[in-house]
């Protein structure tokens, strides 16, 4: 009787379980993975370290920046007389020499200014050719006692009133015709007209501030580069350090240049501190054209056939999760975490050329199957480090 007991308990056990057959899958799959992940835990501290290459290479570090192309000496050519202009014998792209003449001003008013002043000191002339007989008149009369001396001295005073008028109305006149003369506009230095503001006809106001008619790039075969560089950077720049460049109109070429001045004064743009940067060009070929934008690269630093790594991979600021028997002098700063053979080891280093993205590593310990260490699988995300990228 009990036997029959037994026996129906059983197959009421496996009834149950062929009927919830799928439930009975999943539970097993739970315990599985749940045995699979504590198991190896429980009674072992060995960790399965995340490591990355160190591999061998060269680095560049450079400073890049954007800056115009301009001539080195633009010369603005302005007007110092007003007038309607008359003819223009230059246009854009025109080559002139010194003295060739740029424009002509309507000079009708300017020269009636020139006859009036003439007119003017052949009048004070006349004054004093008459003031000066009076004078030599009243002296021989004031000898022979004829007229006072009061008289004598009044004639004295108009002869040297009139050597003055004289003098001024001279000065008039030469400063008219001058301004006669500034009514042919000629060009200052040899070089390119890169720039013309006026057409002819226009009428030229030089009242308060001389208005600009040209521009004249006086060598386009010696052009310059005007870049900012943060103050982050500027301390890595060297006035004749060679550079490199690029621009949009030739994305395949590299053009050459060097630094020729790092100038002291400072500009805030945007609440960063940047520090004016001239490149010198040499522009013999005629390529590069004013106002065009450089992409430049200053190479500050680099070093080849050298151990690097990813700057990710020296985030780590504390070993303590990675080993518990670890000296107190043993910090990231001093020492690099390698797996070697799948042992934990600590080996001496030094930083040296950082860019961007990678770091060089220097070191006489490091081997050839060397990895590096950066964390280890379950590391909580708390001891993670962020990376922070520089503005």
């Amino acid at each position: 009787m009990e036997e029959n007991k037994k026996q129906s308990f059983i197959a009421r056990f496996f009834g149950w379980i062929w009927r919830n057959k799928w439930w009975v899958v999943v539970l097993v799959i739970v315990l599985g993975g749940l045995c699979w992940w504590l198991c190896p835990k429980i009674g072992s501290d060995k960790k399965d370290f995340i490591v990355m290459d160190i591999v061998n290479g060269d680095i560049v570090h450079t400073v890049t920046a954007t800056g115009e192309i301009q001539p080195v000496n633009t010369v603005n050519v302005g007007s110092q007389v007003s007038g309607t202009i008359e003819d223009i014998f230059v246009d854009y792209n025109s080559k002139v020499k010194k003295g060739d003449v740029l424009l002509k001003i309507e000079p009708s008013v300017l020269q009636s200014t020139v006859d009036e002043s003439k007119a003017q000191l052949e009048s004070a002339k006349s004054q004093l050719k008459y003031y000066e007989n009076e004078y030599r008149r009243n002296t021989s009369l004031y000898k022979d006692g004829f007229i006072s001396r009061a008289e004598m001295e009044q004639s004295q005073t108009n002869y040297e009133q009139a050597e003055q008028s004289v003098k001024k109305a001279q000065y008039t006149y030469e400063r008219a015709v001058t301004n006669l003369g500034y009514a042919t506009i000629t060009s200052p230095v040899d070089g390119t007209v890169i720039s013309r503001k006026v057409d002819k006809g226009q009428t030229v106001a030089a009242s308060f501030q001389t208005p600009d008619l040209f521009e004249i790039a006086e060598d386009l075969s010696k052009m310059q580069i005007e870049t900012a560089v943060s103050e982050a950077d500027i301390g890595m720049i060297k006035e004749g350090v060679p550079v490199n460049f690029t621009v949009d109109a030739y994305p395949n070429q590299k053009f050459q240049g060097h630094i020729r001045q790092i100038r002291l004064s400072p500009t805030n743009v945007s609440n960063v501190v940047v520090y004016t940067v001239v490149i010198d060009v040499d522009n013999s070929d005629l390529k590069l054209m004013p106002g065009m934008t450089a992409f430049v690269n200053v190479v500050v630093a680099e070093a080849q056939d050298i151990k690097k790594v990813q700057n990710s991979g020296l985030l780590i600021r504390s070993y303590k999760n990675l080993s518990e028997n670890i000296s107190n002098d043993i910090s990231p700063k001093t020492h690099l975490a390698i797996l070697r053979d799948g042992k934990l080891v600590f080996v001496p280093y030094k930083k040296g050329i950082t860019t961007p993205t990678e770091t060089q590593i220097i070191s006489s310990e490091i081997q050839p199957n060397d990895k590096l260490i950066v964390g280890f699988v379950g590391q909580s995300t708390q001891n993670k480090s962020t990376i922070r990228a520089r503005p």
